[in-house]
């Protein structure tokens, strides 16, 4: 009798468990962005948005992970800051100020390592690490 009512309370206790519903996008950040939606925030644009909406989209150019990444970029309103979301940085990401009038995106050298964004061809652009070509 005693293994028939044990029995009989953990297949109810299953039961409740397996009802439970798990909402996406249940987790925050500090900045209220849900990273489980696909969210992360936005130093620039001062709000939450989803990396992969963006227009300038970078793909990694050589990988030595079984995987690639991409990145997006966003630029202020006037042009003279632009932000990169690096996947592999502490930060979530790095804002890059314009260099005079070029057309050359630094990081500033509070940043461990030196990031630049230049135009690419016509319409692109590419992202350098110490020199080295990461993102196109």
């Amino acid at each position: 009798m005693k293994k028939t009512i044990l029995f009989g309370m953990m297949f109810l206790g299953s039961l409740v468990f397996s009802q439970q519903t798990h909402l996406v996008g249940g987790d925050k950040d500090v900045h209220g962005c849900k990273a489980s939606a696909g969210y992360t925030y936005s130093q620039l644009r001062n709000d939450c948005v989803r990396v992969f909406e963006q227009k300038i989209k970078l793909n990694e150019v050589n990988s030595d992970k079984s995987y690639s990444t991409s990145t997006a970029v966003i630029f202020s309103k006037n042009m003279k800051k632009a932000e990169i979301f690096i996947p592999d940085g502490s930060a979530s990401s790095i804002i890059l100020d314009r260099q005079g009038k070029s057309k050359l995106w630094k990081s500033g050298k509070h940043i461990k390592d030196n990031y630049i964004l230049a135009p690419y061809k016509k319409t692109g652009y590419q992202i350098k690490k110490n020199d080295v070509v990461i993102y196109q």
